[in-house]
């Protein structure tokens, strides 16, 4: 994309957010609650928060950007940073690259590849990143690395993990159980499975606002311009790799009509966030629990599709003015 490097009008932006969360709420169909994790099936699905962080370290926020929520799956994309980071391209000996065509926790999709899963963003490749780490630090380490990582990440850790919802994902995860069977089955996973179990569910019931998921988002966001990742290309690189996964597989069955609707690399989670990667420019997170058929947060998608048109945000250039 083209590299938008003017200054962002911040009063502009926030009379903008504060009018897409209006918007965005008055639409009438806001989605339905994950039923998936018993712990989240009542969460208010009329709640609406966004946060966007700038390449110059700001913050604009509006509607409910404060509340915290369960990232769920996006903690996957801070466990593929992490696993890339430590095995490099050996890692896709073990999980794929390609959008699944089916549903996110598919058994039938990783027995036809024969415990190999499509791609690092559905669970069956969420649950062989997480147990790639466990060979790398170890059971209990996994369930701290990603926690650290996020504190590393905001420079706090001033947030917590809803052990309700970890309890609820576990109890309720023998669909998880059984693809990790399915993997191991195939010898794609080394590690016993309660342990990667218990890890994958830790990340899963972190707790961060808007404002901090945009800003825990910002080492995609810079791609290789800020300090760290001069000083190391490699981390350049795995961001754009991360990048590129996310805006074809982030947003599972969806990410085909996400791309088109908003056009940024993506990552949903069922908790009804979503964080959203303008490269070289911003980070955005959103929330909003009601979720569509795909199970991505309706008014979230809504709001950052608002968004990216009126600011004309996209990873597939510009619109020239008149």
């Amino acid at each position: 994309m083209t590299d938008n490097r003017k200054r962002i009008d911040l009063d502009a932006l926030q009379e903008l957010v504060d009018a897409i969360v209006e918007e965005a709420l008055a639409y009438p169909d806001h989605g339905k609650a994950t039923q998936k994790i018993e712990a989240l099936k009542d969460a208010d699905v009329d709640r609406l928060g966004m946060a966007i962080f700038t390449r110059d370290g700001d913050t604009v926020a509006g509607g409910d950007a404060d509340a915290p929520f369960s990232i769920q799956s996006i903690s996957k994309v801070f466990s593929l940073e992490l696993a890339l980071e430590a095995l490099g391209d050996k890692l896709w000996k073990r999980v794929g690259r390609e959008p699944s065509g089916d549903p996110y926790n598919s058994i039938m999709d990783l027995e036809r590849h024969e415990g190999y899963p499509r791609n690092p963003f559905i669970n069956p490749g969420a649950l062989v990143v997480v147990d790639a780490l466990c060979d790398q630090v170890g059971g209990e380490g996994e369930t701290r690395a990603v926690i650290d990582f996020v504190a590393r990440l905001l420079g706090e850790d001033d947030f917590g993990i809803n052990d309700t919802v970890a309890r609820s994902d576990e109890e309720g995860g023998h669909l998880n159980r059984a693809m990790a069977s399915m993997s191991k089955h195939f010898g794609n996973f080394h590690n016993d499975i309660d342990i990667v179990m218990k890890a994958y569910v830790r990340q899963c019931a972190i707790e961060l606002s808007c404002r901090q998921l945009a800003r825990a988002g910002r080492f995609l966001m810079l791609e290789g311009h800020d300090a760290a990742a001069q000083r190391d290309p490699q981390a350049a690189r795995r961001a754009r790799r991360i990048l590129s996964l996310m805006m074809t597989c982030g947003q599972y069955d969806g990410s085909g009509d996400f791309a088109y609707r908003v056009g940024l690399p993506a990552k949903s989670g069922v908790g009804g966030g979503i964080l959203a990667i303008v490269p070289n420019t911003a980070s955005i997170a959103v929330w909003s629990p009601g979720l569509d058929r795909n199970g991505n947060s309706l008014l979230g998608t809504l709001a950052l599709e608002l968004l990216t048109d009126k600011v004309d945000w996209s990873v597939f250039g510009e619109i020239p003015t008149r």
